[in-house]
């Protein structure tokens, strides 16, 4: 693919917002509330040069938000947990005593710290356990986190250094590469990264545009978005859009085609990387962290699909939309006929040789015989006694 995406599969028109279930979500000390109302603090994908390091949030979630009704966790953890899959996250660090996530976090270098937060909370969407019964689960709560080190220590990123994370991921063994950054420029080099992972059997999974537009300096209004964005753009990886509660997006998110899966992503609660404590966060970085968790529950329950196979488990067996919407449940339980990209082809039809016509030529000869010696007889038996009659003269003589 030179420039952008196309679009890889035909959907219908259908929306499939009305089988969205929002769960209301409860904080210790406070009344039940919609997510955008408790008051937890917001995640972010970069801090300032000056700003400090995230703090521990003093607010807890009792229950799942909205997120795990929409996408039927319950029915799918029934599945699969993600047990035995290997997850990494290439972003900002995570914390290896974050909440739902000890004892499962393996950090390359120095990505087991995490001062932005989004890593973290990425990881949390993806295979968070709850604690004491309570609290949020991720959508593949058995499966193993890999923290690479893809931005600097401020959240900021650049090509290379995702490209560098997404290779990391790829010799570590990871089998789904979840990437937290969209970034403008670094067609080659996160393309070839890209391929590299490919090969080594790993589903790179990346959000389609990044969660806010920077400003412009002179004017203040938000920038357009870029027509694609990396490595998202790249062939191979599953491009991932968000979508909130109502099924809808926020008026201020980027609006950029050629989205593989949409999932939920805005009003999203997850964890930090210090404390027990949860924040609330949107965009599409999140929802393609909620997209390599189904990954992980396909790549449990079906360990010999490639990961071609499972992008294309996911996207096919998704609730047809525009883009589809991911539903983890179908993804596990579907048969694809096609999934190698073929439909199975019907067998050749057999048809039977032509019929001799020696036979029927035979009969005609044999019944034209046949008539012409009735027709004999017949006349001898009108001839004849008449000659007789005659003595055998000749008529009129």
């Amino acid at each position: 693919m030179d420039c952008a995406r196309t679009h890889r599969r035909p959907v219908a028109s259908a929306v499939a917002a009305a089988l969205l279930v929002a769960v209301p979500l409860t904080v210790a000390g406070a009344a039940p509330a919609a997510a955008e109302s408790v008051g937890l603090p917001v995640v972010r994908s970069a801090l300032g040069p000056d700003e400090p390091c995230v703090e521990a949030s003093s607010k807890k979630a009792e229950a799942d938000s909205w997120t795990s009704g929409a996408l039927g966790l319950e029915r799918s953890r029934t599945l699969s947990r993600g047990a035995g899959t290997t997850v990494a996250v290439v972003d900002t660090g995570v914390g290896q005593d974050a909440a739902g996530l000890s004892g499962r976090v393996t950090a390359l270098g120095g990505a087991g710290q995490d001062c932005v937060g989004h890593g973290t909370f990425a990881a949390g969407l993806i295979a968070a356990t709850r604690t004491g019964g309570k609290g949020i689960a991720g959508v593949a709560p058995q499966a193993r986190i890999l923290a690479v080190q893809g931005t600097d220590q401020r959240g900021q990123a650049t090509a290379d250094q995702l490209a560098g994370g997404i290779r990391e991921a790829a010799d570590a063994g990871a089998s789904v590469i979840y990437v937290g950054q969209a970034l403008a420029t670094g067609k080659s080099v996160l393309t070839a990264a890209v391929v590299y992972a490919s090969e080594k059997d790993a589903l790179v999974v990346a959000p389609l545009a990044p969660d806010a537009l920077p400003k412009d300096r002179a004017t203040g209004d938000t920038e357009k978005p870029e027509p694609w964005y990396w490595p998202a753009a790249a062939p191979g990886v599953l491009a991932v859009t968000d979508y909130g509660p109502d099924g809808g997006r926020p008026d201020n998110a980027p609006v950029v085609p050629g989205a593989d899966l949409a999932a939920p992503g805005d009003a999203v609660v997850s964890v930090g990387p210090e404390g027990s404590g949860h924040f609330i966060g949107s965009g599409a970085s999140l929802a393609a962290a909620n997209v390599a968790g189904a990954a992980a529950l396909v790549r449990t329950r079906h360990p010999d699909m490639s990961a071609t196979e499972v992008s294309r488990q996911l996207t096919v067996a998704a609730y047809p939309a525009a883009p589809p919407r991911l539903d983890p449940y179908a993804a596990l339980t579907a048969v694809l006929t096609d999934r190698q990209g073929d439909r199975p082809k019907p067998a050749a039809a057999v048809v039977p040789p032509p019929v001799s016509a020696e036979p029927r030529e035979r009969a005609l000869i044999i019944a034209g015989v046949g008539g012409g010696i009735v027709l004999l007889v017949a006349a001898a038996a009108a001839v004849i006694p008449r000659g007789r009659a005659r003595g055998w003269r000749p008529a009129g003589s």
